[in-house]
């Protein structure tokens, strides 16, 4: 996923080390860290992640100690492939792909972002596309249902369609287009961490949801995603790029 500013693509200046600011051992004067923001961000987006990669985890190592089949695991056991290529794309995706939504780390590794991007992107497309698959193709017992599945079905199509979108538009070198795009993407790849926070209500006020409660739950996670994915890129957009200091010419 190569999510850029304008910023991260127009030539800076130098920015003077602070006075006093102590020396590396090669003479050189240590990198500033990240604004507190950014590190609030990073770290609230590794979270959300951890949330479906932790679940994944226990999901692969269920199924690689050849589980007894029940009710709850049967799709999973009988179909594997979509749920490990769900889970090794997603955890991927998320994983890395909050380190690509950081403005400093992309004006400091640009490059890596770019390579790095090129993997994401495809593996954003497998996370949505292996969602599509078990959405419809396994029998998820109750109280999912129809509803939802066609929720993750408009959800898994949008993050696609995102993902295409941002990859074009980088291609075109609309920079800021892109940026949005793959924010949108992340956003909804993320839900199934905010859908924790989601569901806590429903689980304090009842043991055994219904089909309508639960639909209900799950939604609100990818809304609160895309809600929030909005303002940031309302914000990230009304920043203008950094003034460009130009040597002056010679006489």
């Amino acid at each position: 996923m190569t999510e850029l500013t304008a910023a991260d693509v127009a030539p800076t200046a130098p920015v003077p080390p602070r006075p006093g600011a102590p020396l590396t051992p090669r003479g050189r004067r240590p990198r500033r860290r990240w604004p507190r923001r950014e590190r609030w961000a990073l770290a609230g987006l590794l979270a959300l992640a951890a949330v479906p990669v932790l679940a994944g985890a226990m999901r692969m190592t269920e199924l690689a100690g050849g589980p007894e089949l029940t009710e709850a695991n049967a799709r999973f056991v009988t179909s594997p492939v979509p749920v490990v290529v769900h889970v090794v794309s997603a955890t991927a995706y998320l994983v890395v792909g909050a380190f690509q939504m950081a403005p400093t780390y992309r004006r400091r590794h640009l490059r890596r972002h770019r390579l790095t991007g090129r993997v994401l992107a495809p593996a954003g497309v497998a996370t949505a596309l292996s969602g599509l698959w078990m959405a419809f193709a396994y029998d998820i017992p109750g109280p999912s249902g129809a509803a939802l599945a066609w929720v993750r079905g408009v959800v898994g199509v949008a993050m696609v369609a995102f993902l295409v979108f941002g990859v074009r538009d980088v291609v075109r070198g609309d920079v800021a287009r892109h940026r949005a795009w793959m924010i949108r993407a992340y956003a909804l790849a993320a839900g199934a961490g905010t859908q924790v926070l989601t569901n806590v209500p429903l689980a304090v006020l009842t043991p055994t949801p219904t089909e309508v409660q639960l639909t209900t739950a799950m939604t609100a996670g990818w809304v609160l995603n895309a809600v929030v994915a909005e303002v940031v890129i309302r914000r990230g957009g009304r920043r203008r790029p950094r003034a460009v200091a130009r040597p002056a010419a010679n006489a």
